[in-house]
């Protein structure tokens, strides 16, 4: 009897669990289309949702989900740039972030720090006495180098992986993804929350 009441209350933990995420991911499905057709700059339309002829700004979605922004998509030599596939050797520079469905600011004096990056432009900011007003980390701590990516072997979270595929050289890109293409239901070196939006912005250096 004990054995049956401890698997009937672990099949209801487990039930909560999933209806918990059921309820989740809808919620942050809808709270970033909201952001990005509503508070993004540029404001975006959906792929599908670019009218014939013009040059909209628009968001494509990718596997479960990732919405990805590319700026200067229209550039008449982009198709003429070598394109990332699942099998490619990609060379990135990058910002990772906490996202919370607000402007992520990029350039300025108030800028939103990532969680991290490989971004030389950040390097100071990083690397300063957080006394001054930087964020303390010991200087040669992480790699301020391009990133170089293997899509075929490397480990990598899926939502990176998906929001990289189909771009193409020079790309600047934005990517956003729910907490299941990123880091899940776990606690990432207490700097991620359990079910926690990201965002990657990267540039597309090289593409082998």
């Amino acid at each position: 009897m004990r054995k049956l009441l401890l698997i009937a209350s672990a099949l209801l933990i487990a039930f909560a669990c999933s209806k918990e995420d059921e309820d989740l991911l809808p919620k942050q499905r809808e709270r970033m289309v909201q952001y990005l057709t509503s508070t993004h700059a540029p404001r975006l339309v959906a792929e599908e949702e670019v009218e014939a002829d013009t040059e909209q700004p628009f968001y494509s979605m990718h596997g479960e989900t990732v919405y990805r922004y590319i700026d200067g998509y229209y550039n008449p030599d982009r198709a003429g740039r070598k394109e990332v596939t699942a099998t490619s050797i990609v060379t990135i520079t990058f910002r990772a972030y906490l996202f919370n469905f607000t402007n992520i600011v990029t350039e300025g004096r108030n800028v939103t720090m990532p969680y991290y990056t490989n971004d030389p432009l950040l390097e100071e900011a990083f690397t300063k006495p957080i006394e001054e007003g930087g964020a303390g980390l010991t200087p040669g701590a992480w790699s301020f180098e391009p990133k170089v990516i293997n899509l075929a072997a490397d480990p990598l979270i899926e939502g990176l992986r998906l929001a990289l595929i189909g771009c193409r050289e020079s790309d600047r890109v934005e990517s956003f993804m729910t907490h299941n293409m990123a880091y899940g239901d776990k606690h990432y070196l207490n700097i991620i929350n359990k079910e926690q939006p990201i965002a990657y912005f990267f540039t597309i250096d090289k593409v082998e």
